[in-house]
């Protein structure tokens, strides 16, 4: 069998997530420290575990609708009017296996071989190659460290073209933290106004931001709900990466396409997902409020203790990273995480596995303990000094 032929190209084509590369190499290492993977510290809530218990010694293990469960739906309607003044009807959402499948249905649903899709850079991985196997054309913008990482409008505008069919909007961003202000989405809403381009609005992590301003949703200004739709889900929030729960609010007429491809992909979330999900949304308020302040302790530090070492960073109000430049070694990002790795078992990740635009830059997860931060500064701030790099 000849497999290379068999193979689509765009599959094969696919680049490998540079985040999974180092989590992989940290593995087989016993006493390295990752800071690697957006993976919170803390267990998901005690009574979103025991729903999620109840409802199998309750035998609630069969398949649900294909859109999830009426219930949770209803009940994410409501958290998002309560949360960001989002205003959502149950046939408006789609829960689906996470954040991602989300994403992906969105980009399947949308984009036609030759279409373009907007990608402000540094991003999350997985947008790219999505958009790749669907036929489409990434078209990438890279955002700067002096405007914070935020995309402009000026740079929105001079990228779109009679072809561009989706803007990702990806705020709070993965990997460099950076938020967009309420004037800042103005601006972006005012490019877009008049045109026939959606928008998908990653809004994961949308309760981890810092600071007095909270999150706003794009849907939420404007005139834009019509073409937005907004991505979210339970791994961040609520500390239930494992459960595999995320899902989509927008226009009615793209969830139900949305909800077709979901149907023969993947049929329905996980049901035991969805109802510890529904106990999450009505009772666990005040633990994200818990878990967003002890990652602004962590922020504050790690951010504090990488700039007194000479990695330059900006102060990231959004997710649970840092992206500090590594430029004052002279080594590329790739080359510098793989020696950290090596010299000192600190594992983080290079900031070009984010987009081209990344070159120069590293990520580093927040969203461990300050135990286990402080001894990663340590070996990181040792691995300067051995090399000369060390601020003085």
């Amino acid at each position: 069998m000849n497999y290379n032929e068999l193979l689509a190209p765009s599959a094969k084509t696919m680049r490998p997530s540079g985040i999974r590369k180092f989590f992989d190499l940290a593995s087989d290492m016993p006493h390295c420290i990752s800071l690697g993977v957006g993976e919170p510290d803390f267990k998901t809530p005690w009574s979103v575990r025991d729903a999620g218990i109840r409802s199998l010694e309750q035998g609630r293990t069969k398949y649900t609708a294909n859109a999830g469960l009426k219930e949770l739906r209803a009940e994410i309607c409501r958290y998002l009017e309560r949360r960001f003044d989002l205003k959502y009807d149950v046939p408006q959402v789609l829960v689906t296996v996470g954040g991602s499948e989300a994403i992906d249905l969105a980009i399947r649903a949308l984009v036609q071989p030759g279409d373009e899709v907007i990608i402000p850079e540094p991003c999350f991985v997985c947008y790219e190659p999505i958009t790749q196997l669907t036929g489409g054309v990434p078209v990438h913008i890279a955002t700067r460290a002096e405007d914070e990482f935020r995309l402009t409008a000026e740079q929105l505008k001079a990228a779109i073209t009679p072809r561009t069919k989706l803007v990702i909007f990806p705020y709070p961003n993965n990997p460099t933290g950076a938020v967009m202000s309420v004037q800042d989405l103005e601006e972006i809403a005012a490019v877009l106004r008049d045109t026939n381009i959606m928008v998908l609005s990653d809004e994961i992590y949308s309760e981890l931001t810092y600071g007095l301003d909270r999150h706003v949703s794009f849907a939420s200004i404007p005139g834009m709900a019509e073409r937005t739709i907004v991505v979210n889900g339970f791994s961040k929030s609520y500390a239930m990466t494992g459960w595999r729960l995320g899902y989509a609010a927008g226009p009615e007429p793209i969830i139900k396409v949305m909800t077709k491809i979901h149907q023969s992909c993947i049929m329905s979330a996980p049901t035991t997902s969805q109802y510890a999900a529904i106990t999450a949304l009505r009772q666990c308020d005040d633990q994200i409020e818990m878990m967003r302040d002890e990652y602004n302790r962590r922020r504050r530090y790690v951010v504090k203790a990488l700039n007194q070492m000479g990695l330059t960073c900006f102060e990231p109000r959004g997710a649970f990273y840092v992206f500090p430049s590594i430029q004052v070694s002279g080594l590329s990002s790739e080359e510098f995480c793989e020696r950290l790795l090596r010299e000192k078992e600190v594992a983080i990740i290079p900031g070009d596995a984010f987009g081209a635009s990344g070159e120069g830059y590293a990520r580093i997860s927040y969203a461990y303990s300050v135990d286990h931060l402080q001894t990663a500064m340590q070996r990181i701030r040792a691995f300067l000094q051995e090399n000369g790099w060390l601020k003085d």
